[in-house]
């Protein structure tokens, strides 16, 4: 039997449509813009994209006695609306118990957390627009 994607091995993945692909280039560049961002505030990058089987985190980053965890969002435009408009509730609560998963597997707790988003918008032919708003839930 024949495929036009060659051989296939268990658990592989077909391969992806191009916009796909793009939209994954484009969300890794956004992180890496978030990630300049949150160090430029003072904020150490602890961890990008932590998995765990609640989900993901983008970023955590920490300061003294502070862990943050911030979502970010990398869009080209706002015809599907605002990056930050799609952090939405129920994102939100998906977030607190991802930092409560996370929290747990760690030694030391810090004093305070925070949940930061990230929003990168970022237009074709243009340059991108990075905007971290701090504790917005």
């Amino acid at each position: 039997m024949s495929s036009d994607h060659g051989n296939h091995l268990p658990g592989a993945t077909a391969p992806r449509r191009a916009g796909t692909d793009r939209r994954g280039q484009l969300g890794r560049e956004g992180e890496r813009l978030a990630c300049a961002r949150l160090t430029e505030a003072g904020l150490r990058v602890v961890a990008r994209n932590w998995r765990c089987r609640l989900g993901e985190i983008d970023v955590i980053a920490a300061a003294p006695g502070l862990l943050v965890f911030c979502e970010v969002k990398t869009r080209r435009g706002d015809a599907y609306g605002s990056a930050a408009a799609a952090v939405t509730a129920a994102k939100q609560a998906r977030l607190r118990r991802l930092a409560a998963a996370y929290l747990a597997s760690v030694d030391q707790a810090p004093r305070r957390v925070r949940f930061d988003v990230v929003t990168v918008r970022w237009p074709r032919g243009s340059a991108p627009t990075v905007e971290h708003l701090q504790g917005v839930f």
